[in-house]
């Protein structure tokens, strides 16, 4: 964590930069192997969200400092940021002529994982893990769940518990409601595979991000600035309404102020919903965090 006696700005850079330092040499990497043959993540990415992801959830939710019932204010702003967002981006979307499945998702959904996990840690401290996965939890299941009836409403959202973070997030909240103790060594192991999950998260977004193409700037932009300035304006009413404070609502407007989720454009080629704009909108999201982050955090650093 930034020593609290840090200027704002120098707390600002010295949280940014660490974070878009690993996210340009995944960028680097990938431009670099391009004259190479290219690059696979398919397998890493794979291997992180089957293993390093969901051990990063279960250690944050088994530790002693976890309390299930203490975030669940702070979840439920975060649905309702996601909901308000995407009723917003619904009539945005009419008003620009875009088709609503295109241009939802990705203001809805935001990078709680690649970027969020990373950025609240670095900004509140190894305490604010918890409430950083319980923000990626309700992100996650709202995507997996609402996010694919909205792409295809015969989607079997039954299967939802395969999903490894899912189940993994099942668990964790499974021991601490249980107040089960996880065998010390156990748990270490644990730990050290969910440290693996945050800086790869990063370098995976950066190759990602060197890979996609823009291939309609119009909607990337809109959607690069209407996605943080809606989840900032719709955290800071749910804050008061919530009646979060200190750190939780912070972190509810830091959520907010979070681009586009990689996922999106996982999830449109998947169903063939106009990737190229939705990899538009998520790879401009994603440069607009270098100054919309920024700003989020000279709002919250006091």
């Amino acid at each position: 964590m930034i020593p609290a006696d840090a200027g704002p700005l120098l707390r600002i850079v010295s949280i940014v930069f660490p974070i878009f330092a690993v996210v340009a040499i995944g960028w680097g990497y990938a431009r670099y192997r391009r004259t190479r043959g290219g690059i696979d993540m398919a397998f890493a990415n794979e291997l992180n969200m089957d293993v390093f992801v969901p051990a990063l959830v279960i250690s944050a939710m088994v530790t002693k400092s976890f309390e299930l019932a203490s975030y669940q204010w702070l979840a439920l702003g975060a649905v309702l940021v996601m909901l308000g967002s995407g009723a917003l981006a619904w009539g945005l979307a009419i008003l620009l002529r875009e088709e609503a499945k295109t241009f939802v998702p990705p203001v809805m959904f935001v990078n709680a994982g690649n970027m969020g996990l990373p950025l609240m840690v670095l900004a509140f401290g190894e305490d604010a893990l918890p409430a950083a996965v319980v923000l990626f939890f309700v992100e996650n299941t709202l995507h997996y769940t609402f996010g694919t009836w909205l792409l295809d409403h015969r989607a079997r959202l039954w299967t939802l518990w395969r999903n490894p973070v899912i189940a993994a997030s099942l668990v964790g909240i499974g021991l601490s409601v249980a107040k089960v103790e996880l065998w010390h060594p156990l748990y270490l192991a644990i730990k050290l595979l969910g440290e693996i999950a945050v800086p790869l998260l990063l370098f995976s977004l950066g190759v990602r991000m060197a890979v996609s193409s823009l291939s309609d700037l119009r909607v990337g932009v809109i959607g690069a600035i209407a996605t943080p300035l809606i989840g900032m304006a719709l955290a800071a009413l749910a804050v008061p309404l919530l009646g979060l404070s200190g750190r939780d609502a912070d972190m509810l407007l830091i959520f907010g102020a979070l681009p586009p989720a990689v996922l999106n454009y996982v999830f449109a080629e998947r169903y063939r919903q106009e990737p190229g704009k939705v990899a538009s909108m998520v790879m401009l999201g994603n440069l607009g965090a270098l100054l919309f982050i920024p700003i989020a955090l000279a709002l919250t650093l006091k």
